[in-house]
């Protein structure tokens, strides 16, 4: 009660009662503060994560030895070991993409579509077009962003050029062709919207070169006179791929899957390179990020919480006297310092509240509000183009907001210590003389 009171305006104590509701505000911001950041910035992470373990698996094999022509084979072998989710095999280039005057450097990748729709991120990703009747369509898949670059749509012609094309007595010839789109689709990841382009398995390894000719087993040496019929006939197009891609259930356990896919009996060797070695310094740097941010951010708090400090000792200093009074009605040192201790404390648990509240609706809303500003002002905050994301994402811990608010409130309480402590330590005697 005696605590209650002290925490109300008075006139002659109206300093002080702006002193702790300023105080009050600061705590409130720097938990919403940080809780927003936290928030933005596993949104963050995770929209990554997911893009990019959407379309590459968190394994990228490689065959070591002979051309990699029993892909499918290894597929099948893969998808049996317990762990892994699936597998596919793809065959990939780079090319120079040209469309209505412009042009851009693109890697292509060639997927037929029993494995395109394992990856149901890309599959359902399709904006213009789809990915029906793939394997038959001839045609290519783009994202939206190397659309506009290029200046084409669905239907329109777009000319892959490859320098690595047939041999001529002059030396290597480009390769030029030219692919429907059929498909234009947005992944909301700048990377993939802007440098990736699909094509169906057996146009890509008809285009990169991908198909050897062999003579068929059991046929011996062919006759110098034979026909150009019985010469198809005694060879057989044998394709191959460039690589499969290999998705886990858990993308944590890299280590044990490892072991596990190189222990599959009878299986061709593969250099095995994981998601996390792929981009281990891009998520080393987002990581030491989160760490430095929330150090920064939680000096807020702390600032703060020496705001509660001075704020109580300037209440202790004005309630002198009636500190004087309760001890000499009875009360005792400790109770003089939970007077001051629920005071301090009390303006610390409601600027947390506030800024719990607060800053899970901010989190909540993130994306709305950048629009927002972002339309208001004319200017765009968090370009795609740099922040690789097409929205701003927001995912809230609740593990992190727990630790947030015990911080804030831990902070508040220790910060009452010491002015309580003094409070305790008055001579009544004293601070009656002339009253």
């Amino acid at each position: 009660m005696i605590a209650g009171r002290y925490l109300r305006a008075r006139r002659k104590e109206a300093f002080i009662s702006v002193i702790a509701g300023l105080t009050m505000v600061g705590v409130a911001i720097g938990v919403a503060t940080l809780i927003v950041v936290m928030s933005v910035m596993n949104g963050f992470r995770g929209e990554l994560l997911d893009k990019i373990l959407g379309l590459n698996g968190h394994f990228t094999g490689y065959p070591i030895e002979s051309q990699f022509t029993d892909y499918k084979e290894t597929v099948a072998a893969l998808e049996q070991v317990n762990g892994v989710g699936f597998a596919v095999y793809f065959v990939e280039g780079q090319v120079l993409a040209s469309g209505r005057g412009n042009s851009s450097g693109v890697t292509v990748r060639g997927m037929d579509e029993e494995n395109l729709k394992k990856l149901s991120l890309l599959y359902n990703s399709a904006e213009q077009g789809g990915f029906d009747q793939w394997d038959d369509s001839r045609g290519v898949a783009i994202g939206y962003r190397l659309a506009q670059s290029l200046g084409v749509g669905i239907g329109d012609q777009v000319q892959i050029i490859n320098p690595d094309g047939a041999m001529t007595p002059f030396g290597s010839t480009p390769q030029i062709r030219s692919y429907p789109v059929n498909a234009i689709y947005n992944l909301g990841m700048v990377e993939f919207d802007s440098y990736f382009m699909f094509m169906p398995l057996e146009a890509a390894q008809d285009y990169f070169r991908m198909v050897d000719e062999v003579l068929k087993p059991g046929m011996g040496p062919l006759d110098p006179l034979a026909s150009d019929e019985e010469i198809d006939a005694a060879y057989e197009r044998v394709p191959r791929a460039s690589a499969i891609e290999i998705f886990i259930d858990d993308p944590d356990a890299v280590g044990i899957m490892r072991q596990r896919l190189q222990a599959v009996p009878d299986l061709r060797p593969l250099v095995l390179t994981s998601w996390q070695q792929r981009n281990e310094t891009f998520f080393s740097a987002l990581q030491v990020e989160r760490v430095v941010m929330f150090t920064i951010l939680s000096m807020i708090i702390l600032v703060a919480a020496f705001n509660i400090i001075s704020s109580l000792i300037m209440l202790v200093k004005d309630k002198a006297a009636d500190i004087a009074v309760l001890r000499t009605m009875g009360a005792t040192r400790g109770a003089i310092m939970r007077i001051f201790s629920i005071t301090g404390t009390s303006i610390g648990f409601i600027g947390t509240a506030v800024g719990l509240v607060l800053g899970v609706v901010v989190a909540a809303n993130a994306e709305t509000i950048r629009a927002s500003i972002s339309d208001l002002l004319g200017v765009t905050l968090f370009p795609p183009e740099v922040f690789f994301l097409s929205s701003l994402p927001s995912r809230t811990d609740p593990v992190e907001v727990t630790v947030v608010v015990c911080m804030a409130l831990g902070l508040s309480f220790l910060a009452t210590l010491y002015p309580a402590w003094r409070a305790a330590q008055y001579d009544p005697v004293e601070a009656l003389r002339y009253e």
